[in-house]
């Protein structure tokens, strides 16, 4: 099976950053000949601290993942939090995305399978890559015909997460396609004082790790300048080193 590969930022900062992040997308697709999928969450409810930055929201957050679907023709993935935003997002998004958090969440899988979209159900920090039969079961049984599912590291401790690649295995025995979050993964949650932290030297070995363990599509939120991020800015990956961990990927 052919990889796919997921990128873009954290969280919808502004129409400029999606259509730099969307320019160097569509640079890679040619050169290389492979699919990148569009990523970017609209809302981000799920921050550590009620004063983080969380998005556009809903409406607009839309309409800006809409201009970048017609303008570059990529297709788009991003994440819901609530079982009512499954259909507005579905106008737009090819892919919908259920955060690791909430992959138990039977009204928010039957909302997002219901749609007919993609639905990329990412691991939870504390469930095994096995675990995960009961999630895809639910979206299937609710009409879903493509299920994937994300790696994304497990707790370890406080502030911590470790990634046990046999995971990998055990969910491509459940469906197709599993994908390696390559940033989220190396995060330290909630370890930045009243913020997520993180080592983002460590998205290459990742991302490599993961193709060892057959994992056959890679998840990376990267930015031009991460540091100046305003969700995830300790783990993105800089837009610049991208092509670089992709030519591996390929190689």
């Amino acid at each position: 099976m052919k990889p796919i590969f997921i990128a873009g930022p954290c969280v919808i900062e502004s129409a400029e950053l999606l259509q730099t992040v969307a320019e160097k997308l569509i640079e890679l697709n040619r050169k290389y000949d492979i699919e990148i999928i569009f990523k970017a969450s609209f809302d981000k409810a799920n921050r550590t601290s009620i004063h983080s930055f969380r998005g556009p929201g809903l409406e607009k957050g839309i309409a800006m993942l809409s201009d970048i679907k017609k303008k570059y023709s990529l297709r788009i993935l991003t994440d819901i939090h609530e079982s009512c935003q499954a259909e507005p997002v579905a106008e737009v998004a090819d892919v919908i995305q259920i955060p690791a958090f909430l992959c138990r969440q039977t009204d928010l899988l039957v909302s997002a399978a219901k749609t007919g979209r993609i639905v990329n159900i990412k691991k939870a920090q504390f469930l095994s890559g096995q675990d995960m039969r009961y999630p895809v079961e639910k979206a299937k049984e609710a009409g879903a015909k493509e299920v994937w599912l994300t790696e994304r590291g497990n707790c370890f401790g406080y502030n911590n997460l470790v990634v046990d690649f046999r995971n990998i295995d055990d969910m491509l025995q459940i469906t197709d396609r599993v994908i390696m979050d390559c940033t989220h993964s190396v995060q330290r949650p909630g370890g930045g004082g009243g913020k997520t932290s993180g080592d983002r030297k460590f998205v290459p070995a990742m991302a490599m790790a993961a193709k060892a363990f057959g994992a056959n599509g890679y998840f990376f939120e990267v930015h031009p300048n991460p540091d100046k991020g305003l969700s995830d800015a300790a783990n993105m990956l800089e837009l610049d080193k991208l092509e670089t961990v992709i030519i591996n990927l390929l190689s």
